[in-house]
C-alpha cells in the first residue's frame, strides 16, 4: 500500500513538473519561435496600396509575410526593420519582397 501511494505520488508531481516546463517555454517562448503570427493580409493590403501591380505585389507580399512573419512599414522601403524581408531574393537573384 505504501509503494503505491508513493508512485501515485511520483507520478503527480512528474506530471506537474512537465506542465511546468510547458507553461514556462510558452510564457518566456524559450523555442526561439515567434507564436504571434501577424495578418498578412491586411499588411500586405497596406504595403500595396500604391503598388502600380497590385496582383503581384500581394502574392510576393503574403509569400515574404508568412516566410518573415513581419511587413515593414510604409509603402515602400524600410527594410531595415525587417531583415528577413530584405534578404529575400527570386531565384534571378532580385528582391523578392516588395
Amino acid at each position: 500500500m505504501a509503494i503505491s501511494k508513493f508512485l501515485l505520488a511520483c507520478l503527480i508531481s512528474a506530471f506537474l513538473f512537465i506542465s511546468m516546463i510547458q507553461a514556462h517555454g510558452k510564457i518566456f517562448n524559450t523555442n526561439g519561435i515567434d507564436d504571434m503570427k501577424i495578418d498578412c493580409g491586411s499588411e500586405c493590403s497596406r504595403r500595396c496600396s500604391l503598388s502600380s501591380r497590385p496582383n503581384l505585389c500581394h502574392r510576393a507580399c503574403g509569400t515574404c509575410c508568412a516566410r518573415c512573419n513581419c511587413v515593414p512599414p510604409g509603402t515602400a522601403g524600410n527594410d531595415e526593420v525587417c531583415p528577413c524581408w530584405a534578404n529575400q531574393t527570386t531565384h534571378g537573384g532580385q528582391k523578392k519582397c516588395p
